[in-house]
């Protein structure tokens, strides 16, 4: 099944689901980064987090930027998601790898660490962005970001996120988001019942794997709550904006004396973008060049 995010409404509005399947994006994120079994889950479960809260925003170009920070052996991870579907994300150590948990899953917490904190960054294309900090919970990402989003934004919410990855890599990635809206959050009755739906099931992978839709999902939870689908359905990539004029950018703010280093001791040099992997090269003619301009402009 395709990358995709579909959104629902339900409780004449009251309630907004939006729901995920971000299985080969992660796969992506899993060979270009070369992630172990427990990293993958951690960056896959926070890159489908990161779509689903840019979701809501309104503007074109939003963004969020979520920054995860625990004590685990991981160290962090950094994910960047936009309202037009793409993502990307990276890990500090993905190396790292832990026995399973006493469930025999993935041991994400074990991973990221149980105190720390979720640096929310949401960037609505204009002004100064909006920022919010809050501690970790229980370090297994769909519990911390639900924190944040009550705690934070003061909306009462249920996400559950999950991943899947074996030997042949991530056959299953995706997540569900869903929110009580300021018309209907007086309501406790129902807020407990969402809660009490959304902590009952098994997970969310086990439910593509069984074959189910996204709208599949949302009918089991929302059915008899005048569940309304969106008709449209968004395709979701990784998608990374760096280039190799980006690199020579950057490359020339390091000054002359630098790239005169670069030219005699590396006869060129070299840059890796930390969110997609991509490796860019540049030549000593190159590098010439980018003296040539710096004495240029000094004059």
């Amino acid at each position: 099944m395709a990358d995709q995010l579909i959104r629902a409404t339900a409780a004449d509005g009251g309630i907004r689901a939006v729901g995920v399947i971000s299985t080969r994006l992660v796969e992506e994120a899993r060979c270009r980064h070369k992630l172990s079994y427990v990293t993958t889950a951690a960056l896959g479960r926070t890159m489908s987090a990161g779509l689903l809260l840019a979701s809501s925003m309104k503007r074109e170009g939003s963004r969020v930027n979520l920054r995860i920070r625990g004590d685990g052996p991981m160290g962090g991870l950094l994910v960047d998601a936009g309202l037009d579907g793409t993502v990307r994300g990276y890990v500090d150590n993905p190396e790292v790898e832990l026995p399973p948990n006493a469930q025999g899953k993935l041991d994400v917490r074990g991973a990221v660490g149980t105190s720390g904190y979720i640096y929310v960054v949401r960037d609505v294309g204009y002004g100064y962005p909006y920022s919010s900090t809050v501690e970790l919970v229980s370090g297994e990402i769909g519990e911390d970001i639900a924190h944040y989003l009550v705690t934070s934004e003061q909306t009462p919410s249920a996400l559950v996120v999950g991943v899947f990855v074996g030997a042949e890599g991530v056959t299953a990635s995706g997540g569900l988001l869903v929110q009580v809206l300021p018309k209907a959050a007086r309501d406790e009755e129902l807020v407990a019942t969402l809660e009490s739906r959304v902590s009952a099931l098994s997970g969310f992978t086990p439910l593509l794997q069984a074959g189910k839709s996204l709208p599949d999902i949302m009918h089991e939870i929302l059915g008899d709550m005048g569940l309304e689908m969106l008709s449209e359905v968004q395709m979701l990539r990784f998608n990374c904006n760096c280039s190799f004029d980006r690199v020579l950018g950057a490359l020339k703010l390091l000054g002359e004396a630098e790239l005169e280093d670069m030219i005699a001791k590396d006869e060129g040099a070299e840059a890796v973008c930390h969110f997609c992997a991509e490796v860019y090269q540049a030549s000593t003619e190159q590098l010439v060049e980018l003296i040539e301009d710096l004495r240029a402009q000094s004059c």
